[in-house]
């Protein structure tokens, strides 16, 4: 069973992500794998560099997450040039990785801008994690040591609140406690795991 699960930022999916790994589930990071195609010496850095020039770059060599940021949150149309070196290079690796899946594991895609990509419907099944916006910015404020302001750009840069639940065939509200989360993760994967 292919699960598309996704979130806002500071939702708490990563959260949701490490439990389904506890639970067996085979968990496919769309982040981790858009980190891993943008590596030292790889071609996707290679055409990041290319594209936003090398003061993205730290001094040794490496993609610097902070810098790229920082231009593709506050330019949508720079945004998109990166989504388009990123996003096929990802997808090529997430075939690989559901190819060396056995057939009776619950294969779960991690994926931040699902209910964006236009894809939920590629999935048996689609988890949201759900908190609400202040508590998001809370989040990334107190955890992230981001301003206001930084929080609420980012969010701008996503779906709302409201378009991902959309596509939710679960949702796990993450405004409780870690142990409130393990329970409701554990219920949505023994339903998805009898058959729904």
């Amino acid at each position: 069973m292919r699960v598309g699960l996704t979130g806002g930022v500071a939702s708490g999916k990563s959260s949701v992500s490490a439990i389904l790994r506890e639970l067996g589930a085979v968990v496919i990071d769309a982040d981790q794998l858009a980190r891993e195609v943008v590596a030292k010496g790889t071609p996707g850095l290679e055409q990041v560099v290319a594209a936003f020039g090398a003061e993205v770059l730290t001094p040794d060599g490496e993609m610097d997450r902070a810098a790229v940021g920082a231009i593709v949150f506050a330019d949508e149309a720079k945004r998109r040039v990166l989504e388009s070196i990123v996003h096929p290079l990802v997808f090529e690796r997430i075939v690989e990785l559901e190819a060396g899946a056995g057939e009776a594991d619950l294969v779960v895609h991690d994926i931040p801008l699902l209910a964006e990509s236009g894809r939920a419907d590629t999935f048996d099944a689609v988890i949201v994690v759900d908190a609400p916006a202040e508590v998001q910015v809370e989040r990334m404020v107190r955890d992230r040591g981001w301003t206001r302001e930084e929080a609420e750009a980012r969010m701008a840069a996503q779906a709302d609140r409201e378009d991902r639940l959309a596509i939710a065939t679960y949702v796990i509200d993450n405004t409780g406690t870690l142990d409130d989360l393990r329970q409701r993760v554990t219920e949505v994967v023994e339903e998805l795991r009898s058959g729904g």
